[in-house]
């Protein structure tokens, strides 16, 4: 059996996923009883959540600390912990350093969100980080995943987050800074125009939560943000300068 900690919109989409083929118990801080029961999935207390053979945590970067130090007493022995989290290097080390070290950890970033992945998950990519797993287990898991159709992407939490910093993090600041521009569909457009538009159909359903956490605890974010202002700022000063033309 599966727990999963958090129901939130991520939270829901694996439990509706995971639900077609394992039994999943799911705990929520609020009441969210008849949702998860529409997920396929049930709802359980956390400590009988983190009595199953797997535990993935559905739940922001800004809270994992404090949940791991909540169910590090209550797990199971031998259990798998998973994390979905869209940032690597600082989630792997707080759950290698407090989860016991009986415990499996599984570090992953589903590249896809609630709206993407409703009805299918083919192609959709999905990054993985064995912290701390038997080979036979992350090989299981990895071939379950790529039976469904996920494309499964290998790598180190650094090089995750090197990489994600501009994937994802500028993606998503470009997106906040066209809404904030009031960006948004005209008579008088371009095909250039109306894909970069879809990046605020990227960024619109997300919280601002997910944003600041994915620039807050990503090391290399704040580097790259910078480097895209700082390139901004050379491009309008060339047209400016009379000289340039």
């Amino acid at each position: 059996m599966i727990g999963i900690f958090g129901f939130g919109r991520f939270g829901k989409l694996t439990a509706t996923h995971l639900a077609k083929d394992f039994n999943v118990l799911v705990f929520d801080r609020t009441d969210k009883s008849s949702e998860i029961q529409k997920s396929g999935a049930r709802a359980a207390s956390l400590s009988k959540v983190c009595r199953q053979d797997i535990v993935i945590l559905c739940v922001p970067i800004s809270t994992l600390q404090e949940i791991l130090k909540k169910i590090a007493p209550v797990l199971k022995k031998d259990v798998l912990v998973v994390d979905v989290c869209s940032v690597k290097e600082h989630p792997s080390q707080w759950m290698k350093d407090l989860l016991p070290e009986t415990v499996s950890i599984l570090a992953t970033h589903p590249m896809f969100g609630p709206d993407s992945a409703s009805d299918s998950l083919e192609n959709r990519k999905i990054f993985l980080s064995g912290v701390r797993i038997r080979e036979k287990l992350y090989q299981k898991i990895k071939s379950y995943l790529s039976a469904k159709g996920l494309i499964v992407v290998e790598s180190t939490p650094k090089d995750h987050d090197e990489q994600i910093a501009v994937s994802l993090a500028l993606t998503h600041f470009i997106g906040r800074t066209l809404s904030e521009f009031s960006a948004g569909p005209l008579n008088i457009d371009t095909e250039g125009y109306k894909r970069l538009l879809h990046i605020l159909d990227v960024v619109d359903h997300d919280t601002w939560q997910l944003f600041y956490d994915m620039h807050r605890y990503n090391p290399y974010a704040k580097e790259k943000r910078i480097a895209f202002m700082e390139a901004m700022k050379k491009i309008s000063d060339r047209l400016n300068d009379k000289s340039c033309v």
